[in-house]
């Protein structure tokens, strides 16, 4: 252990890791996957809410524990910066709880086929932050303008959360669910939990293929959202991508956790856009060479996903916003 933390710390002082942690890492990841697919969820069933809860715990705890790990060994200000980056990807997760019920809604998919969607989705979710990760990094350090533009935006993102708090999703109005109608032969029903199918010597997609490329592009746009967050915290290659995939690994069970009483939490959307103001300006500060301690971020980050929270507890919405119904054609 001593050699590879010395390892560690011979690399590049933007990236914590050497190949080594990173192929760790990676092997950690795809068997926690294997397990959950190969073992636990090796049967399709409905996740019901106790076990849901159960898995939550598993993933929250599996993130702290590394958390402890890096500050452990990379110092407390590392420390803090996965838990800032962590607790960011997971305030912003929220959003893509709802829009994940709507879609379901919309598609009636079964319930027991949901939780494989969400696997595959997550998945596809694990390359293409990779992907996003390390071109915003590198663009950042060749563009420091960047840093302004994307603060900007996220200030800009946060006030029209902050306006729009009672926008609806419209699965049917997006470009790639008509194109991939359009495009793509495809079956009128489910069979079962396949993606494709082999019928009449064809091969044809299954109406739970085009709803994992509904949320597959739904990450995508998230994206956009929660990565130049967590690079307003740190630039740090590792940090921002494990904090990232930690995020993401339990937003599944996050979703069967809360998807029967989401609309309880209906400030979360405040908070959330208040979240995406204040890492905006903390980013164009950083522009300018003024950054507020890492711990001061935090407590801010805290407070204002606990509030939100606390207060959608106190004042509880009187008519619940619907789900739109609808059904695959």
């Amino acid at each position: 252990m001593n050699g590879l933390l010395l390892l560690a710390d011979q690399a590049s002082p933007r990236s914590w890791g050497t190949p080594l942690l990173w192929g760790g890492f990676a092997v950690f990841i795809v068997t926690v996957l294997a397990l959950d697919l190969g073992v636990f969820h090796r049967k399709a069933h409905e996740v019901r809410p106790r076990e849901a809860l159960v898995w939550s715990a598993v993933w929250i705890g599996l993130a702290l524990l590394f958390n402890v790990g890096v500050a452990l060994h990379r110092g407390r200000e590392a420390g803090l910066q996965f838990l800032t980056g962590y607790l960011i990807e997971e305030a912003l997760s929220v959003d893509n709880l709802f829009v994940f019920m709507v879609v379901f809604s919309y598609f009636s998919v079964p319930k027991t086929y949901q939780h494989r969607v969400l696997f595959w989705g997550i998945i596809g979710a694990l390359v293409m932050r990779g992907i996003f990760i390390w071109a915003g990094i590198e663009l950042m350090d060749r563009f420091h303008i960047l840093l302004l533009l994307l603060g900007g935006f996220l200030v800009f993102t946060g006030v029209r959360i902050l306006l729009q708090r009672d926008e609806q999703v419209h699965p049917e109005r997006n470009l790639v669910l008509r194109l991939f109608r359009r495009f793509v032969p495809m079956t009128s029903d489910y069979d079962g939990h396949r993606f494709l199918v082999r019928r009449e010597g064809r091969t044809l997609a299954t109406p739970l293929l085009m709803v994992l490329v509904v949320v597959e592009v739904t990450d995508i746009i998230f994206a956009v959202d929660s990565i130049p967050a967590i690079l307003a915290v740190t630039q740090d290659p590792f940090i921002v991508y494990t904090s990232n995939i930690f995020a993401i690994l339990g937003l599944r069970s996050l979703y069967f956790s809360l998807s029967g009483f989401m609309d309880r939490f209906h400030y979360l959307k405040v908070g959330l856009g208040l979240i995406l103001v204040f890492v905006g300006f903390k980013m164009v500060a950083k522009y300018w060479k003024m950054d507020l301690p890492i711990l001061v971020s935090l407590g801010v980050i805290v407070a204002l996903l606990a509030g939100s929270i606390v207060a959608s507890l106190l004042r509880p919405q009187k008519t619940p916003p619907a789900v739109p119904p609808g059904t695959p054609s």
